[in-house]
């Protein structure tokens, strides 16, 4: 079963130009001009229940004008659009009983009651009934650790304390489907750990969909197993999270740590006829660079292993963050990897010529 259904979705604003000088500012006061800019361009994918999915993008992309549309908050230019079979700006009444939104920058607590109060007006927004609403509120609070802060007022809560409570107020009355937007934005690490571990848990326990957005690649990791990528309002991959960091990877780096001391002609000797890249730390520390595709970990372990002693292995993968970074510089991941194919086959020409 899919939780959300997009097909072909587009976004349209009109925006004012603005003329330059005095004599501009005049005319615009009695004729106003407009630009019509695409935010989001045709974009299409399908996210089945249960599954936690990364929305990412520079800023500007089009993930926020995304989630606005799939929250109904935003009506589309054109497209169709399906959240636990609604349409979300058309169906809004029976559509948000089954979402639960956080906005890491907006806050859907009020600010001078006390958090407990807050939920009690929630629980009457949503029409969660009293049973459900205390056995749901009693597990949130002892999972996200919020009994001291029931009774304080939200703008007397740190931003850490205050996310703990604005995930509690999304999922008071246990949405099937739960959007992130930045949920852990300007939090130190230990409240980001938290928060990933309680997420993790929501997904596994209640079969819950979360699509989320941020900038912290760190989330991605922890959380989802595919990923969405946006730029400039298209998608420029969508697909498992392993599967991007063995398709644009660039390779592993092992460190050894051996029981004797070791020189570094030795290990080129050892791994001579692989494409890899040795440098020594000191006599008994030694790193090996092994690039994607030009050689295998194993190979060149077991030719290392077989003939010396070794204390301590660890092999360091390709951070998400860089081929990230890289995809988005390279224009589009199939950008880059009908590029990457083309320079194969030129080195494998020059290398018969």
């Amino acid at each position: 079963m899919q939780a959300i259904e997009v097909r072909n979705l587009r976004k349209e604003f009109r925006v004012q130009k603005n003329r330059e000088g005095l004599k501009g500012a005049v005319q615009d006061l009695f004729r106003r001009e407009y630009n019509q800019v695409r935010a989001v361009k045709d974009i299409s994918f399908q996210i089945p229940k249960g599954e936690i999915c990364g929305y990412i993008g520079e800023n500007g992309a089009g993930k926020s004008t995304t989630i606005k549309m799939l929250t109904g908050i935003l009506v589309p230019t054109s497209g169709d659009i399906r959240v636990n079979g609604y349409i979300p700006f058309q169906e809004r009444e029976k559509f948000v009983r089954g979402i639960g939104v956080v906005f890491g920058q907006r806050s859907q607590l009020w600010w001078d009651i006390g958090v407990i109060e807050s939920f009690q007006l929630l629980k009457k927004v949503y029409r969660v009934p009293e049973a459900d609403f205390k056995k749901r509120l009693d597990e949130l609070v002892e999972r996200l650790q919020l009994s001291e802060l029931l009774a304080r007022p939200v703008r007397k809560l740190s931003l850490g304390q205050r996310m703990r409570c604005e995930l509690a107020a999304s999922l008071l009355h246990n949405p099937q489907i739960v959007f992130l937007d930045e949920p852990t934005i300007g939090l130190d690490i230990v409240v980001k750990t938290e928060i990933r571990e309680f997420l993790k848990q929501m997904n596994q326990r209640y079969e819950t969909t979360i699509l989320l957005t941020t900038h912290d690649l760190q989330d991605i990791e922890a959380l989802c197993s595919r990923v969405i990528m946006l730029d400039d309002g298209r998608i420029i991959y969508d697909g498992g999270l392993e599967e991007l960091k063995a398709k644009w990877g660039k390779g592993k780096e092992v460190i050894l740590q051996f029981a004797e001391a070791v020189s570094i002609e030795r290990l080129r000797e050892l791994t001579q006829g692989l494409e890899v890249q040795w440098s020594l730390d000191n006599e008994l520390t030694a790193k090996v660079w092994i690039p994607q595709q030009r050689a295998n970990v194993s190979e060149v372990l077991s030719r290392v292993v077989s003939v010396t002693s070794i204390e301590d292995i660890k092999i360091v993968e390709t951070n998400t963050d860089d081929i990230v970074r890289e995809i988005y510089q390279s224009g589009s991941a199939e950008t880059k990897q009908a590029r990457e194919a083309a320079a194969a086959q030129e080195e494998e020409v020059h290398r018969h010529a």
